[in-house]
């Protein structure tokens, strides 16, 4: 598999529901998104926004409901299966950035390359330019755990407009930082939508809601039933 000769897009959600033991989180969850377009989680804490995000990621499994990329079924995915989605369609933002933080900032980004036929004069170039792109560009040999929480979100956000994956998924990207990094996080994800990406972002930063092209709200609902989705798309 990869994106250039398999149509990963619209990432399509129908039905998923989940839930813990008699707890149900939410269910009933349907919705599809496209290339280019931004979609937010919105909810209150404990409807299950991680969650949701996790299973759409395949870093958890549903109870019920179907997930597709493009033509590709996802929903109960074999080990080979979710290591290509990885490799070739999936890129995770963390709260924590998501880095390892003993590696140096190039070592980082540069696993966004690692399955890239490039020669090393190509990958510097890039991976220069992506830290620069972010305003990180001086850090290129600094350990990830010297660097401030915004810095590291940055560094994470570079590897993911390096990787270019089809399916970005971020987790609260914005939460705890000041509001030039919180920008410079919106801006990102912004531009891969762009660049032709689904991005979903689950958030409770009214910023975010802004900059999306729609939300996915999770409405409390019953213990048997769990929350409920209701999408919007704006303008």
């Amino acid at each position: 598999m990869s994106s250039d000769s398999t149509d990963l897009l619209p990432v399509r959600v129908d039905g998923l529901e989940k839930g813990f033991g008699r707890r149900r989180l939410w269910s009933g969850v349907s919705f599809q998104i496209g290339a280019g377009q931004m979609l937010s989680l919105a909810g209150a804490s404990g409807s299950g926004k991680t969650t949701l995000l996790n299973c759409v990621g395949l870093l958890e499994s549903s109870d019920k409901g179907v997930i597709r990329f493009g033509n590709v079924d996802g929903t109960r995915p074999g080990r080979g299966l979710r290591r290509r989605l990885y490799q070739d369609a999936i890129g995770f933002l963390f709260q924590n950035s998501g880095l390892v933080e003993s590696w140096t900032v190039r070592e980082n980004v540069q696993i966004a390359l690692g399955h890239r036929r490039m020669g090393s004069a190509l990958k510097r170039a890039a991976i220069q330019g992506v830290l620069d792109r972010m305003g990180v560009g001086g850090f290129q040999d600094d350990p990830v755990h010297t660097l401030s929480g915004g810095e590291q979100q940055r560094v994470g956000l570079a590897r993911l407009l390096l990787k270019k994956p089809r399916v970005v998924l971020a987790d609260e990207p914005t939460a705890s930082l000041d509001a030039e990094n919180a920008m410079s996080v919106i801006e990102a994800l912004q531009q891969l939508a762009l660049d032709g990406a689904a991005v979903m972002v689950s958030t409770h930063d009214d910023r975010v809601l802004g900059a999306s092209d729609g939300i996915l709200r999770l409405h409390q609902g019953s213990r048997e039933r769990g929350a409920l989705a209701e999408v919007s798309w704006l303008g």
